[in-house]
């Protein structure tokens, strides 16, 4: 490539009559990047442009999408088309009015041209909904303009370009481009995407969609969705795709070819709205066999469009109905996309009752007020029919076999015909959306039973996400209270064991003031048990941290505890407690309030079960080796009649004990907690002889204490 060659290429672009984007496109885009868009928005955009309010309303009262004789006003058009729909019309309407801007195109026929970029743009947007690209319309908007460059480049040099341009867009075509013109479009429609000031990465994704698969592999998600749509718009008809094609894009080989599959039928409707047309020229897909002589009117090619722009709507009606939220919304949704799609003016939505054996009005209009909550049985009749056997139904009236509440029906439509059409998800019936039609319109009705049967399957499907979505949250909201509760009985259960030893500790202060003895000892256990409240309550409500692990002398908690009870009135008279440890040090890694509510709640324990007076032994045994390691063995032994065995199957979990309160049998379940946190163990042994707990906690210099 010389210089030379290139420069002239770049010069004749820059002066070449090339046209600009359109405001409402930019604007269009801005809006489908906010969070906060939505019809509202939408419609203010194509208010304020008189060409795209004529295409939607155009296209909203074609035969596609309105029966009847009233045409309808813009509002109305943007609810029978749907949002997404609506944002692929202006972009594509935005791109091809651009398209058209550019000079030299007259001579040329474009149509192939712009089949390919719809195509791509069509697989574009699939694409990006399957790999969850979140900005679908920027990938459907990037497929239009991926081969913007041949355009420009026939606008800049026709008379060198012209031959090249109805080469078809694949491998071979840049090569050629480089030949002749030094610039290939890819590199001609990156420069003009760039001059009109969009997005880089759509530029880039313009640049690289001829690019080397393995060297995009890992660029932006925009640049391998527009290369592989790429790929399979210029994939040959009839030739299976290749294996491990949608690689790129993280897909299997059966989501490729669905995404493939659906595409041919989008494309001409796509087509159809712009008044594109696209007769004669190859299919995107392989071939059909279609009739040698032709009529002018096919009602087998009459019925296949129909049943393509009924697919198109269904697909489009499922997002209308899950992007609805709550019930009654929803509900109210389904009613008003059957009136326009049906001309249902009069319509009220049943529901199935969980018990499935009657019918509920559930939303009826300002109209039926008197349906609402009005139960209809399904003990037979035309309506339990349509129900158990998930068939649209039409109940006349005069008919013999109309049951009471049919009847009843009849007369609140005050209609001749009760159309009746089951809202199935599945195997489910979840109820019947009812409208009073006139005797003429049943024959109409009947044609369109598939539609209006996936109508149906539409709003249940969405009834039912929406049913599941509400019934996870109660779940969620379920399992946030139980733990709250958990956690609020755990609080109330802790704080009370030092809140009753300074309930204690009080007393035993009024009687040594009265004496006028010392209470130096006595002021710093009060103090020591108020902080212990406040750590066990910030503790469970997670407000700070827990404090840091350090080393513990087990002996000096195990005396302080023991002397804790001994000397305030929590022990009674008749029970002797005892402390047991040896004279060197016994240090543990840990919290000085944790240990202790080990000790607190296990003494308690045992202090309780001695109604009549005992013994309770609290021992250091030194220590012992379990798997290798080292650890201090502690005991809590009580003289007691010992636990039931039912108590000891279930020891440490968190159950309702006999004993009075509403936090009672927790301490066992918050001292195995306690145990585990400290890295230890605990196990209980109990006969009619006594009970004792044995404490595992691992030693501070375990490597060292063992022999």
């Amino acid at each position: 490539m010389t210089s030379s060659h290139s420069e002239d290429i770049r010069n004749r672009l820059l002066v070449a009559r090339l046209p600009t984007m359109p405001q409402i496109l930019i604007k269009l885009i801005d809006l489908c990047q906010s969070d906060d868009a939505g019809m509202p928005e939408l419609a203010q955009l194509i208010a304020n442009d008189a060409g795209m309010s004529s295409r939607v309303l155009r296209v909203a009262n074609s035969a596609a999408y309105h029966r009847g004789g009233r045409q309808v006003g813009l509002a109305q058009a943007l609810s029978v088309l749907g949002a997404d729909l609506v944002k692929s019309l202006l972009i594509s309407e935005s791109v091809f009015q651009t398209f058209n801007g550019f000079p030299h195109t007259g001579g040329s026929d474009l149509r192939a041209f712009w089949k390919h970029s719809l195509t791509a743009a069509v697989l574009a947007r699939d694409l990006a909904k399957a790999t969850q690209y979140p900005q679908v319309e920027e990938a459907y908007l990037t497929g239009l303009l991926h081969d913007v460059g041949r355009l420009a480049l026939l606008a800049a040099a026709p008379d060198d370009y012209s031959p090249i341009f109805q080469i078809m867009d694949c491998e071979r075509l840049c090569d050629t481009e480089q030949a002749s013109l030094h610039i290939s479009h890819a590199e001609a429609g990156a420069w003009l995407i760039e001059r009109w000031e969009m997005d880089s990465f759509l530029a880039d994704a313009v640049l690289y969609h001829h690019e080397v698969p393995a060297r995009v592999l890992t660029a932006h998600p925009l640049i391998r969705i527009i290369h592989l749509a790429h790929l399979l718009s210029d994939h040959r008809p009839g030739v299976p795709l290749p294996e491990d094609m949608g690689a790129i894009c993280q897909l299997s080989d059966a989501e490729v070819l669905e995404i493939y599959q659906n595409c041919e039928a989008q494309v001409m409707l796509a087509a159809d709205h712009l008044g594109i047309d696209l007769s004669g020229l190859p299919e995107l897909l392989a071939p059909v066999a279609v009739p040698t002589a032709a009529v002018p009117v096919n009602p087998v090619q009459q019925r296949l469009t129909e049943e393509i722009r009924n697919r198109a709507l269904t697909a489009e009606l499922g997002q209308v109905f899950a992007r609805q939220k709550g019930d009654s919304q929803l509900l109210e949704s389904v009613r008003q996309n059957a009136r326009i799609l049906f001309e249902l003016d009069d319509t009220a939505i049943f529901l199935v009752t969980n018990h499935g054996r009657a019918l509920v009005g559930a939303s009826v209009g300002e109209q039926r007020q008197r349906l609402a909550d009005f139960p209809v049985s399904l003990a037979g009749g035309g309506l339990a029919e349509a129900v158990l056997k998930k068939n649209l139904a039409f109940l006349e009236r005069g008919r013999s076999t109309l049951n009471l509440a049919e009847e009843q029906l009849l007369r609140a439509f005050n209609a001749p015909c009760l159309l009746c059409l089951p809202l199935v998800s599945g195997t489910r019936c979840l109820g019947v959306l009812m409208a009073g039609v006139a005797s003429w319109r049943v024959t109409e009705l009947r044609r369109q039973d598939k539609f209006l049967l996936a109508f149906g399957a539409q709003a249940a499907t969405a009834m039912e996400a929406a049913t599941k979505d509400r019934s996870e949250q109660d779940k969620r909201i379920a399992a946030l209270q139980a733990e709250h509760i958990k956690n609020s009985r755990k609080i109330v259960h802790e704080a009370s064991n030092p809140l009753s030893i300074i309930k204690n500790y009080l007393g035993v202060l009024d009687d040594k003031l009265s004496r006028q003895e010392p209470v130096n000892s006595e002021l710093s256990i009060l103090n020591e048990e108020i902080d212990r409240v406040g750590s066990i309550i910030k503790e469970f409500a997670r407000v700070t941290p827990s404090a840091p692990d350090t080393a513990i002398d087990i002996n000096k908690v195990v005396a302080d505890i023991v002397r804790l009870f001994r000397d305030s009135r929590f022990l009674p008279p008749s029970v002797q407690i005892l402390a047991v440890v040896p004279d060197e040090p016994s240090e543990i890694i840990g919290t000085t309030g944790v240990v202790k509510q080990i000790f607190v709640n296990l003494i308690k324990n045992s202090v309780e079960a001695l109604p009549q007076g005992g013994r309770i032994e609290v021992i250091n045994n030194g220590t012992t080796q379990r798997g290798g390691a080292a650890y201090f063995s502690l005991l809590i032994k009580d003289n007691g009649p010992g636990l039931p065995e039912q108590v000891l199957n279930k020891l440490f979990q968190p159950v309702q004990s006999s004993k009075a309160g509403d936090n009672r049998g927790l301490g066992l379940s918050i001292v195995h907690g306690l145990v585990q946190k400290l890295q230890g163990s605990i196990s209980c042994k109990s006969s009619a002889l006594g009970t004792s707990f044995e404490i595992l906690l691992p030693a501070r210099h375990a490597k060292a204490l063992i022999q």
